[in-house]
């Protein structure tokens, strides 16, 4: 039987993954962030950087295909260019038109409870945001589906100016132009 060299083998291999597009460097360029996750190897990776993205292993991709084919990389690297640029700026028009709306709500007589609406548009987990209201306010907390499309967070009990101040602080991506507290009573029934 033959042996096996254990040099040979290297197990376990150490892959390293980006932190951009969580693909492995190599595969970067086949997604759609491929400037940003080029930056973010530089910046935690320097050899490898060098490695696939110095001026010889360029020309040498390059070198190898045909002068259409060359053509038509360089055009679908516009492309993929423009396309990130166009998401990044309305992604970012998103945000700043986006409203987070903190309502408190009459249950009956003296209870209420506030719901939070827009903190997914500020790229925030809702589940995770609801969670720290919960920890924080020491109560009962959760994520509900609202009719419109989307979710807010109820929270038992009237804190909405605290969770106005608590989001301002915490959450820095939120801007405080962009909340707005909003009280709904509750409707009498007719007699």
């Amino acid at each position: 039987m033959a042996e096996a060299s254990s040099s040979s083998s290297g197990y376990p291999r150490q892959v390293v993954y980006c932190g951009v597009c969580t693909l492995p460097p190599e595969y970067c360029e086949f997604g759609g962030t491929v400037k940003k996750c080029e930056e973010w190897l530089e910046e935690n990776h320097p050899q490898m950087h060098a490695k696939l993205y110095s001026q010889e292993a360029i020309e040498q991709g390059l070198s190898a295909l045909s002068v259409d084919a060359q053509k038509r990389a360089a055009k679908d690297a516009e492309k993929k260019a423009a396309k990130a640029v166009a998401a990044e700026a309305k992604a970012q028009e998103q945000r700043a038109t986006s409203k987070v709306l903190i309502k408190r709500i009459e249950r009956n007589k003296r209870k209420y409870v506030t719901a939070v609406q827009g903190l997914e548009a500020f790229g925030l987990d809702i589940k995770k945001v609801a969670k720290d209201f919960g920890k924080k306010f020491a109560t009962g907390s959760s994520v509900t589906k609202i009719p419109g499309g989307g979710e807010e967070i109820t929270v038992q009990g009237d804190l909405s100016d605290d969770i106005f101040d608590y989001v301002v602080e915490t959450y820095k991506d939120v801007p405080e132009d962009n909340m707005e507290c909003i009280e709904e009573k509750k409707k009498k029934p007719a007699s």
